[in-house]
């Protein structure tokens, strides 16, 4: 089994992005392995290892072409070595043809099953191909290997999203968030990902039951943030009578009515709150700021 981490090779890696108007198109992080101080000649026949190298070396200047012949006559030669596949693959992915990237991959991972980057860099491809599933399976098993690699993160959260998976989509930019929490990006996707999320779960509460007391409830909190407090406290008012011992419901209505100045409505749903949850600290503090209001001179 050949390494790549035992100072044969020395891994760096760059950013190319890819056309954002393609389907599936991600700016992915390429891991280019290139040949140090002819350390390589232990893994590869003499010779070789310059060849090789100078491979990689176009590819890393964008050669695509003579990198290209560089590798694929080195393999046909009857070198077969993992980081000829890897390159391979990254050449095909940069020109989109994302098949052939998938096989050049499996092939660098036969021979290295923990090399990170290209179990990443399948899993783009076959994204890329609407493979979702094998995608996050790839994705995963490059997060495992590369867990402070926020590109990982990043690809692994866009195959949960493509597939419909927005709680688990929301755990991987969480982590990148908390890897790199210095990237508004990361904190911006973060937020359409909940936003994503409190969208599927309101779906899902129609889909399992229209007539739910939550789902008015949600209705009543997306009003309430538009500033349609009429329309929210109707809402509310309908999540109450559907169950009127779910908690957060009374909470609700007393903190729409405090907003409409309502102030004896407000104290009495709070007082049934705090009845329904005596323990509840935040219900104890909206008591208190109704009760303030009522004080008022003004009222």
């Amino acid at each position: 089994m050949y390494s790549l981490r035992k100072g044969d090779w020395t891994a760096k890696r760059f950013y190319l992005a890819m056309d954002l108007k393609k389907p599936n198109a991600v700016s992915i992080l390429v891991f280019v392995c290139l040949l140090t101080n002819g350390l390589g000649q232990s893994t590869l026949p003499p010779g070789v290892a310059d060849k090789v190298a100078s491979g990689v070396a176009a590819l890393k200047s964008g050669d695509l072409e003579t990198a290209n012949r560089v590798l694929t006559q080195t393999l046909q030669s009857g070198v077969k070595h993992p980081l000829i596949f890897h390159n391979l693959g990254v050449i095909a992915q940069q020109r989109g043809n994302h098949q052939e990237a998938v096989t050049r991959f499996r092939e660098a991972i036969a021979l290295q099953r923990d090399y990170g980057p290209s179990h990443l860099l399948l899993g783009s491809s076959l994204l890329a191909l609407g493979r979702n599933t094998e995608a996050i399976q790839e994705l995963k098993r490059a997060a495992v290997l590369m867990p402070a690699e926020p590109q990982t993160h990043m690809e692994l959260a866009k195959a949960y999203e493509v597939s419909g998976k927005w709680t688990l989509a929301v755990q991987e930019w969480e982590k990148l968030v908390e890897l790199a929490p210095q990237e508004a990006e990361y904190s911006y996707q973060l937020g359409k990902a909940w936003l994503k999320l409190s969208e599927w779960s309101y779906g899902e509460i129609v889909r399992v039951n229209p007539n739910s007391a939550r789902l008015q409830q949600a209705l009543g909190q997306d009003y309430a943030i538009q500033e349609k407090y009429d329309l929210a406290l109707a809402a509310y008012k309908r999540a109450a009578a559907a169950d009127p011992k779910l908690p957060e419901i009374h909470l609700g209505i007393a903190l729409i009515c405090l907003q409409l100045k309502k102030f004896d409505e407000a104290l009495a749903e709070i007082n049934q709150e705090l009845t329904l949850v005596p323990e509840s600290t935040r219900a104890a503090q909206v008591k208190q700021q109704i009760e303030a209001a009522m004080a008022l001179p003004s009222r």
